[in-house]
């Protein structure tokens, strides 16, 4: 019985620790906010690393995917742990980009394109082209959608060395353009601003080991990838 009566006061004890705790916890983030700080996140594939193949090769995928997209996540977290970001999400930190390091904006970005390149992408489908609304949108802005693929591609092959090439929507208006280095749309000061559509990673790790320099090949074959229906998502929630 005595040891039956130091158990249970034993286990209440330790209940009545947990709950201290939980409060506390829970006072630490009404008082700070870096309990729960927004981090990065690596996004699982949601296909293969051969999937892509023939456009893109699975060596590339697994590299490009599991050590430079992770780099960039890992170092992201890092700088928003050591500057103490107190954001709610990635798009904050893109709004307030000026006030960090060159280590946090390089990283960040990268963490984000990545994640949204990743997603728009799928197995290779024959004359892939949007339909619906987004082509329709397509059309009243470029033309048609071959006028698109032209200026998408120019922006992606006259990119100096390394960046990105940008389908965005800005005020309801379809914009096509780059920016350098792991920059995008959503950052404060960025030339080309709006909520991104389709991404294009034209850094040489994207493409090298296929291609070689032959970046308008890399492109040529980006078409036949690209996850329309995920675009559309993306446009129908502006």
């Amino acid at each position: 019985m005595k040891n039956r009566r130091t158990f249970i006061k034993n286990s209440l004890g330790l209940a009545a620790g947990l709950a201290v705790a939980k409060v506390g916890q829970a006072g630490s983030f009404l008082g700070n906010t870096s309990v729960l700080a927004f981090q990065f996140a690596q996004e699982p594939l949601a296909y293969g690393f051969n999937a892509l193949e023939p456009a893109i090769d699975a060596q590339t995928m697994q590299i490009h995917y599991e050590r430079h997209y992770g780099a960039y996540v890992k170092n992201a977290n890092e700088a928003i742990a050591a500057e103490n970001v107190q954001a709610a999400d990635a798009a904050t930190i893109f709004k307030e980009i000026d006030k960090y390091s060159a280590k946090l904006r390089n990283n960040a970005g990268g963490a984000y394109n990545h994640a949204y390149f990743w997603k728009t992408l799928r197995a290779p489908k024959a004359d892939n082209k949007p339909t619906g609304k987004l082509a329709s949108a397509i059309d009243k802005a470029f033309g048609s959608f071959d006028k698109f693929k032209e200026e998408f591609t120019k922006a992606a092959t006259q990119q100096f060395g390394s960046g990105w090439a940008w389908l965005v929507v800005d005020a309801g208006k379809l914009k096509v353009g780059g920016t350098p280095n792991q920059d995008n749309p959503l950052m404060k000061g960025v030339a080309l601003q709006g909520k991104p559509l389709l991404g294009l990673d034209v850094w040489e790790h994207a493409y090298y080991l296929k291609y070689q320099n032959k970046r308008p090949d890399y492109v040529a074959g980006f078409w036949s990838v690209v996850n329309w229906d995920e675009v559309q998502k993306q446009f129908s929630a502006t």
